[in-house]
């Protein structure tokens, strides 16, 4: 087969394959659980407000987190944070989820989760710094097709809530990925090594104090500042990042509160998200990635405000509603999301990049944070959205249209450079 994402998978060596290939031992236990983790904490007595307040507080830890990141990973090397941060982010909350009786579990499981900003610096160092830089979008690609493929495990999930009810079955699915998680991070250990930037951070910051790496982040913060192509790309990471939280933590509430759909469902809604990505991926992107990156970005951020507006709308119980918010949303992910991984990767300094990455990253969490301490209360209090809280879902959202629509006129843009091409910023 001649498909340039197949002749990617095969060509890849290093530090890429063994990211890419042992990427579904953490998908696929994360989308067994996923649809679940909202509606098991209300299962567990929990409210809306409680929901909203973890993922607050736990927000706030990933801008501490974030920000000792780029630290960390050049103080430890990309490898080794990776491995350690993986397991404390990951297995740990998992346990503690499983266990979880009533809301101080999930808070402090929340918090700990947090730390998945230190890994998810260390590991997109770890996966591109060494890559070909003609390969990323291919890499990206690859990487949220190896997680979304794991989605058609998601079925399994809803089977086994409608056997064993709703409660046991995530336990035991948050045992599971404890398990998977661990196994994951040792293997990639295993498979990747040091890269070559990630050697010259070691040496350089073998000697120097946290403290002092701190202060440094001046200078760094003043280099991002006078850097146009990173600030536009930290912009869309911003609206990709309210879109990421206002899905993860409420849409299954929404759903099955106030659209009155059956638990026992909400699995084969992540099913057909992963097959519309994977035919996305394989059948739309080869023809896209032939068109100038402005218009899939645009399209791809208008059509996430139209899939909000249709689940907004939607009547009870419909089904027809559902599945065309959810193949909206996954084609405008799947449009969109491989293109910005790459403008991160092309537009930051890569003898920077552990550092810029935990700038943007401490940047951009404040700015949504807010979103999670909205009064989630209202949406059990009324039959439907309320006026109140459909105006905040339609500004978000009209935010990411905006954003998408500044691809065509943002004059930065325009003309013959495109980051998507161009490897320099």
């Amino acid at each position: 087969m001649n498909h340039s994402l197949i002749t990617t998978l095969r060509s890849l060596r290093g530090n890429p394959r063994g990211c890419v290939y042992n990427e579904p031992l953490w998908g696929i236990p994360y989308f067994l659980y996923l649809p679940y983790v909202s509606i098991y904490m209300l299962a567990l007595g929990l409210s809306d407000a409680q929901i909203g307040t973890i993922a607050s507080i736990s927000l706030g830890f990933q801008v501490i987190f974030a920000l000792f990141g780029g630290i960390i990973t050049d103080k430890l090397g990309r490898r080794l944070t990776t491995l350690v941060f993986d397991i404390i982010s990951w297995t740990i909350p998992s346990i503690l989820a499983a266990i979880a009786q009533n809301f101080w579990y999930f808070l402090i499981a929340g918090i700990i989760n947090s730390v998945w900003r230190i890994t998810h610096n260390s590991w997109n160092c770890l996966l591109v710094e060494d890559a070909d830089k003609d390969q990323l979008v291919d890499i990206y690609t690859w990487i949220y097709i190896a997680v979304n493929i794991s989605g058609f495990v998601a079925p399994v999930a809803s089977l086994l809530v409608n056997r064993f009810t709703m409660v046991p079955t995530v336990r035991g699915l948050y045992i599971f990925a404890a398990i998977m998680f661990t196994v994951k991070a040792i293997i990639t250990y295993r498979m990747t090594t040091e890269t070559q930037q990630g050697i010259i951070r070691l040496e350089e910051t073998r000697s120097q104090s946290i403290f002092s790496a701190l202060i440094e982040y001046r200078g760094v913060f003043q280099d991002v500042l006078r850097t146009p192509q990173t600030l536009y790309t930290a912009g869309i990471m911003l609206v990709i990042s309210i879109t990421t939280t206002i899905s993860n933590n409420f849409w299954s509430i929404i759903v099955k509160e106030k659209l009155l759909i059956p638990e026992g469902s909400l699995g084969y809604f992540q099913f057909v998200r992963s097959a519309v990505i994977l035919f996305f991926f394989f059948v739309v992107m080869p023809r896209i990635n032939k068109l100038h990156f402005k218009l899939p970005m645009a399209i791809g951020f208008l059509g996430f405000v139209l899939s909000q507006i249709i689940i907004i709308v939607s009547p009870v119980q419909s089904y027809a509603f559902i599945v065309a918010n959810v193949i909206m949303d996954a084609s405008c992910f799947a449009a969109v999301s491989p293109l910005v991984d790459k403008m991160v990767v092309l537009t930051v300094d890569p003898k920077e990049r552990a550092r810029i990455q935990s700038i943007l990253a401490v940047g951009i969490i404040p700015h949504y944070c807010p979103i999670s301490m909205d009064r989630w209360q209202s949406f059990r209090d009324q039959p439907y959205l309320s006026h109140d809280s459909q105006y905040r879902f339609i500004f978000c959202w009209r935010s990411a249209g905006v954003s998408g629509w500044q691809c065509f006129t943002r004059s930065f843009f325009r003309g013959s450079y495109n980051p998507i091409i161009n490897t320099t910023p």
